[in-house]
């Protein structure tokens, strides 16, 4: 199993792209540092390989490697980010693919009539199933673009709280048939076509504000931030080993454990 990451050197609140988002709140450098290199020994522990991309300055969230693209077979689709502050981070994470042997299955740098579309933040995989986030930084027409999955396994979840503006903040499979959510994130008709297609564990809000579903699955092992003690508790007496870990300078800029994460394989 494979992580990519991507070292916070460059990071910071250096513009406001969502709620979280304060240009008057900074962040603590070294301390985002040492939450990082946290994460990244935990998700070593559990077995995983991380591999690095280099961090590049003037991209300061870059460091929120999620929203790269998504994998899927050895092909990357990279995204086409809604915000001008993060576009130029796409020919950074293009050269990082194409060096390591993946194949470029949509390039919005070469096809600039692609809508927007921000990656594993808004694509969740449950198996054969894709979970399609959109509504603040995705266009649902992306999905349309990708044909290599039968249009019966993605699954149309429209976004409704400008605080959970990605689905992997909202949301989170834990394998083929669970997934924790936070459902007042969603449109009620998107509600229930989630409920329709897996087995799902509410996160109650206090929790979901704390990124609770922004969460790192290693197969039995998840990753989520600290001050999640009931979502935590439930996962455990399910029979996963639970990580908690300090976040609290990814979640100045609205993100955390996933949004800090691509899964390669």
């Amino acid at each position: 199993m494979k992580i990519l990451m991507c070292s916070p050197e460059f990071y910071g609140i250096e513009y406001e792209i969502n709620p979280w988002m304060n240009k008057k709140i900074k962040t603590d450098h070294s301390l985002a540092l040492s939450q990082w290199k946290k994460l990244q020994q935990i998700i070593s522990d559990c077995g995983a390989k991380v591999e690095l991309m280099p961090s590049v300055k003037g991209w300061p969230d870059m460091v929120f490697t999620a929203n790269a693209g998504l994998v899927f077979d050895s092909k990357i689709i990279l995204s086409h980010f809604k915000h001008k502050e993060r576009q130029g981070e796409t020919p950074y994470f293009k050269e990082w693919f194409l060096k390591a042997g993946y194949d470029i299955f949509i390039d919005p740098l070469k096809d600039k009539r692609i809508p927007a579309f921000e990656g594993a933040g808004d694509a969740l995989f449950a198996g054969e199933k894709l979970f399609c986030g959109y509504g603040f930084r995705t266009d649902p027409h992306f999905y349309e673009e990708i044909t290599f999955i039968p249009k019966e396994k993605m699954i149309l979840c429209e976004l409704v709280d400008p605080y959970f503006y990605h689905i992997d903040t909202c949301f989170c499979p834990l394998n083929e048939e669970q997934a924790i959510w936070y459902p007042e994130a969603f449109t009620k008709d998107s509600q229930q076509r989630i409920q329709d297609q897996i087995e799902l564990i509410a996160v109650k809000e206090e929790e979901a504000r704390h990124f609770a579903c922004n969460a790192v699955v290693l197969d039995k092992n998840i990753i989520l931030p600290k001050n999640c003690p009931e979502i935590s508790t439930t996962l455990t007496n399910m029979g996963f080993t639970v990580h908690t870990t300090e976040m609290t300078e990814y979640i100045k800029a609205g993100g955390a454990c996933k949004c800090l994460t691509l899964r390669l394989d």
